[in-house]
């Protein structure tokens, strides 16, 4: 166990007063980091996919009640002293990536920023706009300037009424996409992306369940291109892997070096407590279930104990360029 000890704040000059009240704050709420000498899952876990929660103390509640070891923050807009804050309460447990508005003129120079300030990525990047169109574009040149990678929701099927879709056209123009930016590391994530490990689907539902079609766009891109990879995270995620046991298996082996372990769960404790799809009513299978723990299970019985590991820790490690 590591105790969170003021001293450590203290110590960090650059700390600014707001940040070092933020981080005494959660140091309260938060006296322990628990860190078990003895894996649950047979190895550390790192999440891709863990939205930055309002309450401190709560993401830290998610992680230790799923077994998971480390998290990506996904977060959005101004959120550095909070992720700071965070990262002094529970050191190497985080890295977070930041989104913004793609369609506002100065995204560019906000997610800059941000990089600046230690974001490793973009993401989530999810917004009314089309997969190919000028507002993601700009943003998939930045992320290759800056030698971040950019994580994409793809949905092309509502879930509630009016909501609107994401990212769309992926499987009519997203090849054209990573052809046109080879700089760029891509990953995947969402219905659309999911979907799309089996030939027939032609966006009739957002999850399809049955029998797989080999041959999906999804599958085949993740061969031809060494800069798309894929996020395992949420029901569109758990749901793909869970249809055909023999084809998860396979895939999982053929793309073992390509594919990242995320949970985007909202449950509150890491066993289903709370809500945990935002209510989604398409979603309605992990209703009461941390999506993290069906994940990791549905992973472990799939892959072998080398590609597993691969899969929640050692593929995100080498992709953001950090020691594991």
């Amino acid at each position: 166990m590591i105790r969170c000890e003021f001293a450590l704040v203290l110590g960090k000059a650059v700390m600014n007063r707001r940040e070092f009240l933020e981080t005494v704050a959660l140091a309260a709420v938060v006296p322990l980091v628990r860190r078990d000498p003895v894996h649950e899952w047979g190895s550390p876990v790192f999440d891709i996919h863990f939205h930055l929660r309002p309450q401190p103390a709560s993401n830290i509640a998610h992680l230790d009640g799923a077994g998971v070891t480390k998290a990506n923050l996904l977060t959005r807009g101004a959120v550095v002293e909070q992720v700071n804050a965070l990262q002094a309460a529970a050191p190497a447990r985080f890295t977070w990536f930041n989104s913004y508005d793609v369609t506002k003129p100065d995204a560019e120079q906000v997610l800059t920023r941000a990089v600046k300030d230690g974001a490793q990525g973009f993401g989530e990047m999810k917004f009314h706009v089309a997969a190919d169109g000028p507002e993601l574009g700009r943003m998939y040149a930045l992320a290759a300037d800056l030698r971040v990678p950019i994580l994409i929701h793809f949905q092309e099927v509502d879930h509630f009424p009016n909501e609107g879709t994401w990212s769309t056209g992926f499987a009519k123009t997203f090849a054209s996409v990573l052809k046109a930016y080879p700089r760029t590391t891509f990953i995947g994530h969402a219905d659309a992306f999911w979907a799309n490990v089996s030939a027939d689907y032609h966006n009739e539902a957002a999850y399809p369940t049955g029998p797989i079609t080999r041959g999906g766009v999804t599958d085949q891109w993740l061969g031809d291109y060494p800069n798309l990879f894929g996020d395992l995270s949420a029901n569109s995620g758990n749901n793909a892997m869970s249809r055909v046991p023999e084809f998860t298996a396979d895939f999982l082996k053929r793309h073992q070096d390509k594919l990242f372990f995320g949970s985007d769960c909202g449950c509150a404790d890491g066993h289903g407590g709370g809500v945990s799809q935002g209510n989604n009513p398409a979603a309605a299978r992990m209703a009461g279930k941390c999506v993290a723990r069906e994940t990791l299970t549905l992973l472990q019985r799939s892959a072998s104990s080398e590609v597993f590991q691969k899969l929640v820790w050692g593929n995100v490690h080498r992709l953001l360029r950090i020691p594991s």
